[in-house]
C-alpha cells in the first residue's frame, strides 16, 4: 500500500497562476516522452510517485502522448487508481488536444467535435471524472476561433475541466482567445509554450509580457531544449539519447552547431561556480523569467527527476551571473 512521503509539501515551492487562485508546484512533471508503454510500467509508476514523494503535484499530459498515443494517460490511470487515488484532490492533471489523434478529419486541430470527443476518451483512460486543466494543444488557423473556445468554455461548464489553457499560441491569437473565453465567463488559466536559454521566442514574440497583463500563467515546456542543455551532448551524440535515435525527427544533429556548443561550454562553466550542473541552472533561470508559474520537466530515467529537483536549492541569481548569462545567449 502506497503511503506519500509525509514531509512532500516542505520539499517544494509553489506559486500563484497568473492572477489565478491556483497554485502549482516550480517543477511540474510533463509526460510527453517515456511515460508510455515503450516504458517498462514499473519504471514510470516509480518515477511519477517519487515525483509526488517531493511535491510535485502537477501532472501534464495530452492525449497522444506515448507510444501508442494515448498509453501515458493510460499508465497514469493505472497509478492513480491503485496508488494515488486517496490523494486525487491534491493533484493537478492536465491533458490537451490538438494534433493527430486517430484517422480521418474528426481527430486533429482544433474543432468542437475533436475536443469534446478527445477529451472524453482522456477522461477514459485515466480514470476521471474531470481533469483539471484542459488545453487546446496548438493554435488552428482553419478552424474559427470562437469555435474553439467555446468548446473549451463548454467543457468547463460541463465539469470536465476545472480550467482551460492553450498551447503554442503567438500573443495576438492568445489574447483573443482570452477575449473569447471571457465573453463566456470562463478564465483563460494558463500558456504553454516551449521556452528555454536557446530558445527565447515567447519574450521576442511579446508573448510573456502579453500574458502578464491579460493575468496568465505560462509553463513553459523543453526548458532544456531536449537535452541540449545538459552536459550529454558536449563530447558526442550517445547512440542511446534522442538526437542519437534516427526515429527521433524533431530533434536532430542539425542543432548541435559549433555556436551552440561554444555557448553550452560557456554556461556551464557559469553553472559549476554556481555549484550546479547546467541543466540544474537552465531549469533556474527559467523559473526567474517574467510571468513563469511553473516549468515542464521531462526525464527519462529517476535519477533525472533527482537531478532536476536539486535545481530548487540554487533558484537566486546575482546581477553579474545574469549579465554574463545574457552576453553568452545573444551571442
Amino acid at each position: 500500500m502506497y503511503e506519500a512521503s509525509k514531509d512532500r509539501y516542505e520539499k517544494m515551492l509553489y506559486r500563484r497562476v497568473g492572477q489565478s487562485g491556483l497554485k502549482l508546484p516550480l517543477l511540474s512533471l510533463g509526460f510527453w516522452q517515456n511515460f508510455g508503454h515503450e516504458k517498462p510500467f514499473d519504471e514510470v509508476k516509480e518515477i511519477v510517485l517519487t515525483a509526488f514523494n517531493n511535491g510535485i503535484t502537477h501532472f501534464d499530459l495530452a492525449n497522444n502522448y506515448g507510444r501508442p498515443a494515448g498509453s501515458a494517460e493510460s499508465n497514469l490511470g493505472k497509478i492513480l487508481k491503485n496508488e494515488l487515488k486517496p490523494y486525487r484532490d491534491q493533484l493537478i492533471i492536465s491533458t490537451k488536444a490538438g494534433y493527430g489523434m486517430w484517422e480521418g478529419p474528426y481527430g486533429d486541430f482544433g474543432s468542437r467535435k475533436y475536443l469534446m470527443a478527445s477529451l472524453d476518451q482522456s477522461l477514459e483512460r485515466l480514470g476521471l471524472d474531470y481533469v483539471d486543466i484542459f488545453y487546446h494543444h496548438r493554435p488552428d488557423y482553419d478552424t474559427p476561433l470562437e469555435e474553439t473556445m467555446k468548446a473549451l468554455a463548454d467543457i468547463v461548464m460541463m465539469g470536465k475541466a476545472l480550467y482551460v489553457g492553450i498551447s503554442s499560441y503567438p500573443a495576438d491569437r492568445a489574447r483573443e482567445a482570452k477575449k473569447i473565453l471571457a465573453s463566456y465567463g470562463v478564465r483563460l488559466l494558463i500558456h504553454q509554450p516551449s521556452f528555454s536559454m536557446l530558445n527565447r521566442w515567447i519574450q521576442t514574440d511579446g508573448l510573456s509580457d502579453a500574458m502578464v497583463e491579460e493575468g496568465v500563467g505560462i509553463i513553459p515546456f523543453s526548458i532544456l531544449q531536449q537535452g541540449l542543455l545538459t552536459e550529454k551532448y558536449l563530447k558526442e551524440i550517445p547512440k542511446d539519447s534522442r538526437m542519437g535515435n534516427e526515429e527521433t525527427w524533431w530533434f536532430k544533429p542539425s542543432e548541435l552547431t559549433d555556436e551552440v556548443k561554444a555557448k553550452l561550454l560557456k554556461l556551464k562553466v557559469i553553472a559549476e561556480k554556481r555549484g550546479q550542473s547546467l541543466a540544474q541552472m537552465a531549469i533556474a533561470w527559467t523559473l526567474t523569467q517574467k510571468g513563469i508559474s511553473s516549468v515542464l520537466i521531462g526525464v527519462s530515467k529517476l535519477s533525472q527527476l533527482e537531478s532536476n529537483l536539486k535545481a530548487l536549492e540554487n533558484l537566486e541569481f546575482n546581477d553579474v551571473e545574469l549579465s554574463q548569462i545574457d552576453l553568452i545567449l545573444n551571442s
